[in-house]
């Protein structure tokens, strides 16, 4: 089984709300939710970055926008800034979820390329602790505490505005060039980042904190879970230019396997095969290269493909990507070697 290192993963807002049964849930699983760590054996996934997300302070009708997610066309406002002393709270419960996790002695937080290494060795789930949305950053010396703590990847933003940049706001169809760039205290973050060797995740931030990003930073440019804009005109998807730019740096993108990102009429619902995600996957190869193109989920945060329905199911995924005429090794590439390559180089060894 060619084993999958993944880019996004949402579990951690399921071991927070299991409490006290978060251990089980993880190793037992109890069917739902895309992921746990029977299904993740099953599927070949050895590791990936597990997000910590905030939940908007202001959900509003959820049903109606989810009712416009699956009718397309739609443009849904950005919600508010959740204040940092409100969303700190949220990111160390997700946290302590995934150190609890480490305590089980089934899964690795790894601050390195050696520590990913020698979690898949041991058998164990190499996990890089992720921060989608800076909210919970009150200021750059939290920064560095975060760091300590195990933290090696951060996107500045999820759909809606930090103090650090501009989300994009859910669309379609939509240009991601929507308000302004990076706010001063971004650019400030973006070059602590990079003394940090802390990964900057370009998803969820708009075109003009992305082309800030690509000015300042020193390292090279990742999207941890994206799709291509020229196949599905989401607002979340990359323009052909924005690949053009993380090529240009030696950077990775992963695709997302949300269905609402992947579908030509951008709708958020389940469809069957594999035909859309290979055609996002062949538009990725012929602008980013085989070493450029890597695998961003979205497990327990999305709707997914039919035939992807959870983790275990990804070794489906890698044959059709076989059956398309991919070899072996681009297969590879994909599925795990990509993202380990980007952690060597960000990281170092």
């Amino acid at each position: 089984m060619i084993p999958v290192f993944d880019g996004h993963n949402d579990f951690l807002q399921r071991a927070v709300a299991a409490g006290p049964e978060a251990g089980r849930l993880w190793t037992q699983g109890d069917g739902s939710g895309h992921m746990d760590l029977p299904r993740l054996r099953a599927g070949g996934m050895v590791g990936g970055f597990f997000a910590m997300w905030v939940p908007d302070a202001e959900t509003g009708d959820v049903a109606e926008l989810l009712r416009q997610k699956e009718n397309p066309p739609f443009d849904l406002h950005l919600p508010p800034e959740v204040p940092c002393d409100q969303a700190l709270p949220m990111a160390f419960a997700q946290a302590s979820a995934l150190f609890a996790l480490e305590r089980t002695g089934t899964l690795s937080v790894c601050r390195t390329a050696a520590e990913i290494r020698a979690a898949t060795e041991a058998g164990r789930i190499a996990a890089i602790l992720h921060m989608e949305g800076a909210e919970p950053l009150a200021d750059l010396d939290a920064l560095h505490l975060w760091h300590a703590m195990g933290l090696r990847s951060m996107g500045f933003v999820w759909s809606r505005p930090t103090a650090y940049g501009h989300g994009v706001p859910f669309a379609f169809p939509s240009l991601p060039d929507r308000g302004e760039g990076l706010t001063e205290r971004g650019k400030a973050l973006v070059r602590e980042c990079n003394a940090l060797r802390i990964i900057i995740d370009l998803s969820h931030l708009n075109e003009k904190g992305c082309d800030d990003v690509a000015r300042l930073t020193n390292a090279p440019l990742v999207a941890t879970h994206s799709g291509v804009h020229a196949i599905c005109a989401s607002s979340r998807n990359l323009t052909d230019r924005q690949l053009r730019q993380v090529a240009d740096t030696g950077g990775v993108v992963g695709l997302n396997f949300n269905t609402g990102f992947l579908a030509l009429d951008g709708r958020r619902e389940q469809f069957r095969g594999f035909d859309i995600l290979l055609r996002h996957l062949d538009h990725m190869l012929a602008i980013l290269g085989d070493d450029g193109v890597a695998l961003g989920s979205d497990f327990d945060g999305a709707v997914m493909p039919a035939d992807l329905s959870d983790v275990a199911a990804l070794p489906r995924l890698l044959d059709a990507m076989l059956a398309h005429g991919y070899g072996r090794e681009l297969v590879e590439k994909i599925a795990w070697k990509n993202w380990l390559s980007l952690v060597e180089r960000s990281w170092g060894g």
